[in-house]
């Protein structure tokens, strides 16, 4: 064998510990049935290994533990080729590489300003002798998580046909399972019961089943807390899971459909798409389980999703600009359009957002660069701009499909800043391959894109850095409960940005105001829409100081700190965005107190200030806000006390 600085090939089962003197810690060890190669993370905790197939055990297998608790138990690893057969079991081992990658980058938004790519990885080559396709399985353990997946290296007529995965995730037992699908109600069960109701717009053209949406959150009883989803999805159909043959496994399931289509389907377009081909060389999307000591601690663990996805293809992302947005809505005049400017600007936000309708009804005749009668955008835009804010126009499905090309040119040429795309489906190959051409053209048209309706986050916006926020979420749209909004962030909040469209002050509210405030800092969205169901004209008089909060709240931050939480109960959150942080603090249905230590401060003097919630009110969304000031620093534990549905919002500023 020959060595290299960081790579070692190892064949037949033999083990090192080190590999060209960086002591990367790779074993490979033979057993009567199979060999096993196991890789540690650059810290040491994490271990995962590859259990190759064996004369009597047809499947390859991974697991993972943290500190010697098992996180993944030996899992099955296969591909479903179109005929039904499966690749992976019964494969002839050709031999394996070893390599320490550091794939760290600094993104143009996000959680951090550094996200950490070091990492060690395994990657075992085999060979299928009945349809000669030669694969790879590739193994990572970083710090923050393990991941797997399958490279197709080489096939008859350079090809593969695949029905789907039989992957599968095998938990200790007694582990538990949070599962949620097209933006319905979180469920906890065992891994393999997982059954969550779908959502009530649900059509005949949508995946039936007991089937869940990434991310699965999952806490195990060595209190290991995992976020299970899929990262660096391209040219394949968007994962889900199903219940695994015992009550301790899930299995992954490959979208048929796409999710909640409903609407027009455009010129040959069928809705059923069980089979798809790639060609080869060609990776498949990384199978993701992020774990930590506890739930809130993989708040910060979040990054990995976007770092293991393609790096920037776009290109200068120089001109890219998160931010906060306010909707304009029906009826459009040039003056209602002033009067959203005039409030974006008084309110320090960045954007406005022309909303559904603003062009026509949506429907195929509609024509998306044409405004409505009495609507000048272009001069909208102008004025906009003006005043360093930024116009996102809304553009439904079906235009987008029709004339996209002049929908891209005519808003470059406006100075629109952005699109938000709304009825988009995902699940199948198609709806992927869509997704990822759409985004791209507006991109090198220079417009931000958001997208709604049923997605879910797969690190795309490291792929393309203009796809700057989705929905996939049931947010305030639907006013959801407190305990809904505490379950986020340990669930779907892990995987991406999540446009949780946040109201302030409304009667359909099921919160107080100041558990409002606190989701600007606790759900991560580099484009965070504020005041969704508001008009300028609710703000025209009164004071409305609490809003400083929202003037002053970041979307993109330089350090991320989980403070303390758990899923359905509560949540804290502390980030960074400069000299300055931002802390927010939300409950469920129960009043609740907590201790924050403020370890998180830098050295010297610090000015705390607190929007708290008052006396409760009759009902949740009547209880005030509380507006206080205090000297704090950084060895003070900050006592921080929610009501019923309540939060608390904290800005810290230093004073020397």
């Amino acid at each position: 064998m020959t060595s290299h600085p960081t790579r070692r090939t190892i064949l037949g089962g033999m083990s090192v510990s080190a590999i060209g003197g960086i002591g990367l810690p790779l074993n490979a060890q033979s057993a009567p049935d199979r060999t096993a190669l196991s890789i540690s993370s650059p810290n040491g905790r994490l271990t995962a290994q590859l259990l190759l197939p064996g004369r009597s055990a047809d499947y390859p297998l991974w697991s993972a533990s943290l500190d010697g608790k098992p996180a993944l138990e030996p899992s099955k690893l296969a591909l479903v080729l179109a005929n039904g057969r499966l690749l992976g079991p019964q494969a002839r081992y050709l031999g394996h590489t070893a390599s320490a990658i550091d794939d760290s980058w600094t993104p143009p938004y996000g959680i951090a300003t550094r996200y950490d790519g070091r990492a060690h990885q395994i990657e075992a080559q085999f060979e299928d002798r009945r349809s000669r396709i030669r694969f790879a399985i590739r193994l990572l353990a970083h710090d923050d998580g393990v991941a797997i997946r399958f490279v197709l290296l080489a096939a008859p007529g350079n090809k593969v046909e695949l029905g789907g995965e039989a992957m599968e995730f095998r938990f200790p037992t007694g582990t538990n399972i949070w599962s949620s699908r097209d933006e319905g109600d979180y469920a906890r069960s065992a891994p393999g019961r997982i059954a969550p109701v779908p959502h009530p717009e649900l059509t005949n053209s949508t995946d039936k089943g007991a089937l869940a949406d990434t991310p699965l959150l999952a806490t195990t009883p060595d209190g290991l807390s995992l976020s299970i989803s899929e990262s660096d999805r391209l040219h394949y159909p968007r994962l889900m899971f199903a219940p695994g043959d015992t009550d301790q496994s899930v299995t992954t399931r490959l979208m048929h459909f796409p999710g909640r289509a409903t609407g027009y389907s455009g010129p040959g377009e069928t809705h059923a798409a069980p089979l798809f081909s790639v060609d080869t060389p060609f990776t498949t999307p990384w199978r993701l389980i992020l774990v930590s000591d506890t739930p809130a601690a993989l708040l910060e663990k979040a990054g990995l999703v976007t770092t293991l996805a393609t790096p920037n293809r776009l290109g200068d992302t120089g001109w890219i600009r998160p931010g906060r947005a306010f909707r304009i809505r029906k009826p459009y005049s040039n003056a209602g359009a002033m009067d959203g400017i005039a409030f974006a600007e008084k309110r320090k936000l960045d954007y406005i957002e022309f909303d559904a309708h603003w062009y026509g009804d949506g429907t195929d005749p509609s024509d998306a660069t044409r405004p409505i009668d009495g609507l000048d955008m272009q001069a909208i835009v102008a004025e906009a701009r003006k005043r360093n804010i930024g116009t996102i126009l809304y553009v439904d499905r079906v235009p987008a499909m029709r004339q996209l090309a002049d929908i891209v040119s005519t808003y470059r040429r406006w100075g629109v800043a952005g699109i938000k795309f709304g009825f988009i489906w995902e699940g199948r190959q198609e709806d992927t391959d869509f997704i990822y051409d759409l985004v791209k053209s507006c991109g090198e048209h220079h417009l931000l894109v958001n997208l709604h309706d049923n997605l879910r986050p797969a690190g795309l916006e490291r792929t393309l850095p203009n796809y700057v926020a989705l929905e996939g979420v049931r947010g305030n749209e639907q006013f959801p409960t407190a305990r809904h909004n505490v379950t986020l962030p340990f669930t779907r909040a892990l995987s991406g940005p999540i446009d949780y469209t946040i109201c302030y002050d409304h009667y359909l509210n099921k919160t107080t105001n100041a558990h409002q405030l606190a989701m600007a800092a606790v759900y991560y969205n580099p484009l965070t829409f504020l005041y969704w169901y508001d008009t300028p004209a609710k703000y025209a008089t009164g004071a409305w100081p609490a809003l400083r909060w929202f003037d002053e709240c970041p979307t993109s931050w330089d350090e991320t700190r989980a403070i303390d939480g758990q899923p359905g109960q509560f949540v804290a959150v502390a980030r960074r965005h400069g000299e300055r942080w931002f802390l927010g603090a939300m409950t469920n249905e129960d009043a609740r107190r907590i201790d924050v230590p403020l370890s998180f401060l830098g050295e010297g003097d610090w000015r705390a200030t607190i929007f708290a919630d008052g006396a409760p009110g009759q009902q949740p969304r009547s209880t005030p806000v509380v507006i206080s000031t205090r000297k704090v620093a950084q060895g003070d534990t900050l006592p921080i006390a929610m009501q019923p549905s309540g939060g608390q919002a904290i800005l810290f500023e230093r004073t020397t």
